[in-house]
């Protein structure tokens, strides 16, 4: 071990106080420290470097490591190692790990970990695996976590935070702040209290703020107030976190089928859940599928690639065959060809950008009824404004450009086409397809390409050909 890199008793390390650097990422000299003794095999060191790290840091530091130093880094680090760093790294790197360690030692892991995270993590196990994970917990433990497991993927129920308080509403303010000071079964951070029947539905909630503000001898059916939202443990991840953003919710409790309070989500697990939507359509906006890493395989990102790549392919295809029609007339004026290109781009761009609008808003699910009406009268106006805006602008360089005026005059009618047909294109298009229940995200962009493309073809090449009586 080089002498640069000092022990923290012997004061601060080179990266200082703050793990990451002034761009955000984690210090080189950071990771080399816990390299080092990873090689070493200095377990009392590496507890020192990485021991106090947050588990978002801790998450970094281990995807910033290679694939074989990982297991070594959770083996080395013992029961100092923070199970709760899993639920920041990628699908990819947490199911390879994982599948390096013993199942005695996830559920250990586990074991400490809130109901919700510890659900994040077994679920990624494999059947045989996670039952062996479960059979090594507490019996309450692992019928919390079995229930959670039984809901579907991506819902409230596998979200949700099992470990909630809920309180009967004769009981007093004293009461609860007391039961509150003396449980030692108390979820690590909480927001609200929930008020139940004896069936355990709930009846209200009652903010920290509110019961720390009244006096000990008032009910606390006196200052619970109406528990507006709630959600079922079925309900859709996505679902959910829509109410959160729309109402500013900070938690909301989750019923079973019977009504019964089971658990709560709070915003930190929907924080997550959104990140992970809005990653999903910027990828799929661009043709990648949701669940690629960085830490999948080439031959497997290629074949993930592929059939977004055909299918692009295909519709290039589909915008050249157009071409072909007007075969006699690009080999009769050359301009054509040099200025082809211009059309077609000026409306795949414009296309593109009322898509990427028009796939959000149905996201947010804005476009209803008469806002989508609204919304395409508005995108044709826009078009028709900047298709004006930019026929000025290209038909005045193409008539400078080949000392034509009338090939000025056809350049702008094409642009301002197919603007408008970008523009028509990029809001049906995503309407159509979210009708038929396919996802616009993933689907829009090859159909308006090749509608915008065709389009501009035609209508540059068409329009050419009938001014110059071309053949």
């Amino acid at each position: 071990m080089t002498d640069s890199i000092v022990a923290p008793a012997a004061g601060l390390p080179p990266w200082g106080e703050d793990v990451r650097d002034e761009d955000g990422n984690l210090h080189p000299e950071l990771i080399e420290a816990v390299r080092e003794a990873l090689a070493a095999g200095d377990s009392v060191r590496l507890v020192a470097l990485a021991g106090d790290l947050h588990e978002a840091d801790l998450g970094d530091l281990i995807e910033a490591l290679d694939p074989d130093e990982r297991p070594r880094l959770v083996a080395l680090m013992g029961e100092d190692f923070d199970f709760a760093a899993l639920t920041e790294i990628e699908d990819t790197v947490r199911e390879d790990l994982l599948e390096e360690m013993p199942n005695a030692q996830i559920a250990e892991g586990v074991r400490e970990l809130d109901s919700d995270d510890a659900v994040y993590i077994l679920e990624d196990l494999a059947e045989e695996d996670q039952e062996e994970v479960l059979a090594a917990l507490p019996t309450p433990d692992r019928a919390t976590l079995e229930r959670s497991l039984d809901y579907p993927e991506e819902s409230a129920g596998r979200r949700m935070q099992s470990d909630v308080i809920a309180l009967p509403p004769f009981w007093t303010v004293g009461q609860a702040i007391d039961f509150l000071r003396e449980s030692e079964e108390l979820p690590e951070e909480f927001y609200e209290l929930y008020v139940v029947d004896a069936a355990l539905r709930v009846l209200g909630r009652v903010p920290l703020n509110r019961m720390l503000r009244a006096k000990r001898p008032v009910k606390i059916e006196k200052i619970m107030l109406e528990a507006e939202h709630r959600v079922a443990a079925t309900d859709d991840q996505h679902e959910v976190a829509e109410l959160f953003k729309r109402y500013n919710l900070v938690a909301i409790p989750v019923e079973d089928a019977e009504g019964k309070l089971v658990g709560v989500l709070t915003f930190d697990d929907i924080v997550d859940v959104i990140d992970q939507e809005a990653d999903a359509e910027i990828r799929a906006l661009g043709g990648v599928q949701a669940d690629e890493e960085l830490g999948d395989s080439t031959l497997e990102t290629a074949r993930r690639r592929f059939s977004w790549l055909f299918v692009n392919l295909i519709t290039a295809i589909l915008a050249s065959a157009v071409i072909g029609f007007f075969e006699g007339a690009l080999q009769k004026m050359v301009a054509l060809a040099v200025l082809m290109p211009i059309v077609a781009s000026q409306g795949g761009n414009a296309g593109t950008q009322t898509m990427t609008v028009a796939v959000r808003a149905l996201a947010t699910r804005a476009l209803g009824g008469s806002g989508a009406r609204r919304f395409v009268a508005r995108e044709i106006r826009v078009g028709l404004l900047n298709g004006v805006a930019f026929a000025l602008v290209m038909g005045a360089v193409a008539a400078l450009w080949f000392r034509s005026v009338d090939l000025g005059l056809v350049m702008g009618i094409a642009i301002i086409v197919n603007l408008i047909a970008a523009a028509l294109a990029g809001v049906l298009v995503p309407l159509a397809l979210d009708r038929i229940g396919v996802d616009p995200a993933v689907a829009s962009g090859p159909f308006v390409t090749t509608v915008t493309d065709m389009v501009g073809f035609f209508a540059f090449l068409g329009v050419a050909t009938l001014w110059f009586g071309l053949s």
